[in-house]
């Protein structure tokens, strides 16, 4: 957004009336704001993010498809690294954890339903850090957002009954009847699936049902650098990274066959010094 442009937001609600009635109380509050897309679920939200690189995004956090948290990661994830990032505003009819969480880490969240005085204050906020924002994510910001997103993912996930979460060091993977005993130092990439995690070695490959953030918070090791939202990679296996024609990165990596992806936001980590 330029001082000659009015901002633009995108709103994800899978309810058409909250949906609607989102449009209308910002048009109320925020009458310069444009409102340049509606999405009914996650996915399609993410697809037009990255169509229309908004200024700001209103995410349900119950949609069908992707959650807004997820769509939040996705997004930041492919963000174009010319633009400035978007910001996130949150929306949830539950008043849990994810409130005290979304107050580090959020432009702002809103609970259902939504009041225009309420509303009001959000743009204000927006309004100033809109003001603030520089006309490009620097390095690894665009990393550090997606990994905050990430980060309000697993808030609920760090405790078990009030415990602590297990410290693994051994993934055991069903294959069949049998349990395989992995040695977390000899996976050479963890990949994210719809309900599994792949792991992958140089012996094979085999499914454990976690989600990949339930894992990143749980594994001993610190030799792992993620490489995308959905992709960890064993930083002592990465032998190169190739640059390809519309800039981003793949990886070769000692123990697999075929290149890993680099995502836009970690793109960073592979550019020459």
């Amino acid at each position: 957004m330029t001082e000659s442009t009015s901002p633009t937001a995108v709103i994800a609600e899978d309810e058409p009336v909250l949906a609607r009635t989102t449009r209308r109380l910002l048009a109320e509050v925020w009458p310069e704001l444009h409102v340049a897309a509606m999405a009914e679920d996650g996915l399609q939200a993410t697809e037009l993010a990255l169509a229309h690189v908004p200024d700001v995004m209103f995410l349900d956090i119950k949609m069908p498809g992707r959650t807004g948290l997820e769509v939040a990661a996705a997004v930041a994830d492919e963000w174009p690294e010319d633009r400035p990032e978007p910001l996130f505003v949150f929306i949830t009819a539950f008043d849990d954890f994810a409130v005290s969480a979304f107050e580090r880490e959020a432009v702002d969240y809103l609970l259902k339903p939504l009041t225009a005085d309420r509303l009001r204050q959000t743009a204000g906020r927006l309004r100033v850090r809109l003001a603030q924002r520089a006309s490009a994510p620097q390095p690894g910001e665009l990393a550090s957002l997606m990994q905050r997103v990430q980060g309000l993912q697993t808030a609920a996930e760090e405790t078990v009954d009030g415990a602590p979460r297990e410290r693994i060091k051994v993934i055991r993977a069903g294959v069949g009847n049998t349990v395989r005993m992995i040695p977390v130092a000899d996976v050479v990439c963890f990949e994210a699936t719809e309900k599994y995690v792949n792991v992958v070695t140089a012996a094979g490959e085999s499914l454990v049902r976690m989600s990949l953030r339930e894992l990143m918070s749980s594994i001993e090791s610190t030799d792992f650098v993620q490489v995308h939202r959905g992709v960890l990679v064993n930083s002592a296996c990465i032998l190169s990274a190739s640059r390809q024609d519309n800039g981003l990165y793949t990886l070769s990596v000692r123990g697999l066959q075929r290149p890993v992806k680099v995502s836009r936001a970690f793109s960073y980590l592979f550019r020459p010094m």
